[in-house]
Order: C-alpha cells, then structure tokens, then sequence
C-alpha cells in the first residue's frame, strides 16, 4: 500500500516548462493524478508559494498545477507586457498543451485578479470551478465610487521604490504580508522574499502597474461557475472589503473568513486552507 501511494504521488516525469510564445517559456508544477487545481501565484512569487499545498492535494488525488508567471520565478523574463491580457493569455496556453478539463481554478493576490480575468475573457474554458485566495480584486486600489484598499498614491511610492531600492521594498511587504511580523517563523519569511528577488524589476514593476489600474467590477457578473473567496480577516494587502466585494459580486459565490490570518492565509491557517481547498474541490 505503501509502495503504491508513493508511485502515485511521484508518478511519471512531466514538463517543466512550456513555451507560451516564441523564447518565453513558463515554469509549471504538474504532478499527482485525479481531477487537476490548477493554482496561480501572487506578486512577486512563483509557484513555489505553493509547496504546503501540493503533497496535501496530491495524497487526496487531485492532478495540481502550479504556473508560474512569466517574469517571476524560473519562468521567463521578457522585457515586454505585463497586464491581465498577457498573464491570462498564458495561462489560456498551458492548460490548451496539457489538454485540462474541469478544473478548479486557484489565485491568490494578483493570481486572483488574472484568475477572474481569465474566465471572464477565456468564458471558463477548462475550468469548472474558481478559488480566490486574499485576492487583489475586483480593484486593489481606490476610486471615487470604490472606497476600499489602498490609495492609487500608495502604489505610486512602491513602484518607485521598485525601481530604486527593490529589497527593500521586498522586505517593507514582508512586514505587512501576515496578520503580524512574527506570525510566520525567520526562515519562511526569507524563503519568500527570496522567490521575489528572483523576478525581475521590470515584472515586479509592470505589475504594480496592473494591480493599480485594473477595475474587475465588470467581469465579475462574467463568473458563472461555483466560486470559494478565502481571506484573512487582517489581511493588510487585500483588506477583507474586497473579499465582501467579490462575495457581493459573483453570485452565489461562498465567503469562508480566516480569523487568524493576514495576507498569507495559506501559510498562517494552513491546515484550514488546505481542508476549504479539498472540501470545495471535491463537492
């Protein structure tokens, strides 16, 4: 029995990468059998965020997916777009060349956003079912008829402390990533701000871009598949406004409250996270 769990989780060798456009190739995580989640990161991560998650879904045999965006990560790193266009199109791509069917959905932070802009543009092609994690949406950023989140002036100093001082501004984030500092331990802190050195500031820039500018109001009346929105209740990043705005706006999408958690629910709640993941993925 043993023998046989340990084959399943290892299975055969997959892909890392796939090619989305010519020379830009994206990192993927494809590992496990059954019914695929397929799981976007946040900025500035990579699929790795997901590491407490993928032997989790794997052992209850779900197929996981995990792509990393270009520019992040051990993805590539073009110096060209960067908005919600580009991002989906590429994920659009990676699941038409694994040939995925009736999957579940995962974003987290500005995954999230590409997620539910993916599904609005894409009509729900290969998917079934949406997760929203702490997601930066429907607008991460505030307007005259939007009094939630951060101020678009806000996301003007981080963008230029990208582009002049980018660990610090890595390490200015940590610090509000999580309902407190010592919420997470040392080392998992510096395992993430290490994935986001790894991208590029011209990514983790055009990004800030998006995130500041992007209204998903519209596309969220698109949504017509079963949606989870998971959110910490001190979340500093994504306040739990905009997880009531997305309950509000998808119709009969469900809200579960993470009461412990900041923005990194998936790493502060993880046994809960991973229990709301299967239970919804499974229904």
């Amino acid at each position: 029995m043993e023998k046989l769990m340990e084959e399943t989780m290892i299975g055969t060798a997959r892909a890392e990468y796939i090619e989305v456009e010519k020379n830009v190739y994206l990192h993927i995580t494809d590992a496990g059998e059954g019914r695929p989640i397929v799981l976007i990161p946040g900025w500035p991560l990579s699929d790795e965020m997901y590491e407490y998650q993928y032997s989790e879904l794997m052992n209850h045999h779900f197929r996981i997916i995990g792509i990393t965006l270009r520019g992040f990560g051990r993805s590539s790193k073009p110096y060209s777009a960067y908005n919600y266009d580009v991002h989906a199109q590429d994920i659009k791509c990676v699941l038409d060349k694994l040939d995925i069917e009736d999957a579940v959905l995962g974003g987290f932070s500005m995954g999230g956003a590409i997620a539910i802009h993916y599904l609005a543009k894409y009509e729900s092609a290969h998917v079934s079912k949406l997760v929203l994690a702490g997601a930066a949406a429907p607008i991460w950023t505030k307007r005259k008829d939007f009094p939630y989140n951060l101020n678009q002036s806000d996301v003007d100093d981080l963008i230029a402390l990208n582009f002049s001082d980018r660990p610090k501004l890595l390490s200015d984030f940590a610090k509000i990533f999580s309902a407190t500092e010592n919420s997470l331990s040392e080392g998992i802190g510096n395992w993430l701000t290490g994935m986001g050195l790894v991208a590029t500031a011209h990514a983790t820039g055009q990004c800030l871009y998006a995130l500041r500018d992007t209204d998903l109001r519209e596309e969220l009346k698109k949504i017509k598949i079963p949606t989870l929105i998971l959110h910490g209740k001190k979340d500093k990043i994504c306040s739990f406004d905009l997880a009531e705005q997305l309950k509000a706006g998808i119709k009969d999408s469900e809200l579960v409250a993470f009461e412990h958690s900041g923005h990194s629910l998936f790493l502060e709640e993880t046994k809960k996270f991973n229990a709301e993941l299967k239970k919804f993925a499974i229904r």
